[in-house]
């Protein structure tokens, strides 16, 4: 595959990312190298990655818990502490090896640590690949709520092997495509069209390229989230609210990222049916085709007011106002839209007819 170099970032495939690490790597010249992993990617993910970097360098290895409860400040806290205790300096580059915890938090870490040190993602889940590692956001939770501190800044460079997909089960696997077929949603109904009925992890890499493409153009051509790129919040607005409602709900199996999101596209193209025109036909494929590939998730009256009360913390919020991303159309969002909760508890309704 072509790497994709843009303004923001270069993001390289395969062997193309060996050569790429291996040569930033002598012309950098860092003075310490640092990989951030958790026990998951320690145990499956290294040892293919450590093939590629090769043995002429010397790393030190970090390692933090798995999970989205363990992306937080307390554990930056740790790794900040590791950092200062090795003298680490400003030289110093930090490879992220992992899922979005690992790529989010490494990247918060990084981006913060004596003002600012490198750091390189490399991407060891798909909805890592596809989303949270391209971009630039950084950043940890803040108690049950999503994302909440954090900055925006680019890595040296993203490596994608697609070969660290062997290592993930199925669950992690469509948690990724759930930003995917987001990606078709949102932008290209083309793509949508392909992907909705993709079954297997040999086809999902056949579309990790185009999916990377999407969100890399989006990003591109506005990286500070100002206006376009808020349309890759599509589905994330009740996504995140329901996602940290069920992290933090003893009762309740905590959801995957994509699990909660696909809950999300479900319901906020019903809005966008009632608010902006998306018509019944479409509506009804984005429902069918997600909980094609997701199960249905339940909820309790208790559950959906828990939730609505979330809403207020969303990023996207500005002057009391919860803006939610919804779609005229299958491959063209608008931005901004002021929701009600009757109609959210609508939403939830159709979700669960």
């Amino acid at each position: 595959m072509e790497s994709i170099i843009s303004s923001t970032c270069p993001i390289h495939f395969n062997s193309k990312a060996a050569e790429s690490i291996e040569a930033h790597l002598k012309y950098a010249n860092y003075s310490n190298l640092y990989i951030l992993v958790d026990e998951n990617t320690r145990e499956h993910c290294l040892p293919l990655f450590e093939k590629h970097i090769g043995s002429d360098y010397e790393y030190k290895i970090i390692e933090i818990n798995s999970g989205e409860v363990n992306k937080n400040i307390d554990t930056c806290l740790k790794v900040w502490n590791i950092l200062s205790d090795e003298n680490c300096d400003r030289k110093s580059l930090l490879i992220n090896l992992g899922g979005g915890v690992i790529t989010d938090l490494g990247g918060f870490v990084a981006s913060t640590y004596k003002r600012g040190i490198n750091f390189i993602n490399i991407p060891t889940t798909l909805l890592a690949m596809v989303d949270a590692s391209v971009g630039g956001k950084t950043g940890v939770d803040l108690g049950m709520l999503k994302n909440q501190i954090g900055v925006i800044n680019q890595p040296q460079m993203v490596l994608i092997f697609p070969e660290f997909l062997h290592t993930l089960e199925n669950r992690q696997l469509n948690s990724g495509f759930a930003e995917m077929l987001k990606h078709g949603l949102i932008t290209n109904q083309r793509y949508w069209s392909d992907i909705k009925n993709v079954s297997s992890l040999e086809a999902f890499e056949s579309f990790i390229y185009e999916s990377i493409v999407i969100k890399n153009e989006v990003v591109r051509q506005d990286p500070t989230e100002k206006s376009l790129r808020k349309i890759l919040n599509f589905g994330h607005t009740l996504g995140h609210a329901i996602e940290s409602y069920f992290l933090d709900n003893e009762n309740k199996t905590t959801l995957l990222h994509g699990e909660a999101i696909a809950v999300g596209m479900i319901m906020e193209a019903f809005l966008s049916h009632k608010l902006i025109g998306l018509s019944i036909y479409q509506l009804e494929d984005i429902k069918s085709s997600v909980l094609q590939h997701f199960k249905p998730v339940s909820f309790e009256t208790d559950d959906v007011s828990g939730i609505i009360d979330l809403l207020k913390y969303d990023k996207k919020n500005s002057h009391g106002n919860v803006n939610f991303v919804l779609l005229k159309r299958i491959g063209d969002a608008l931005i901004d839209n002021k929701v009600s909760d009757q109609l959210i508890n609508e939403a939830f309704a159709y979700y669960t007819e």
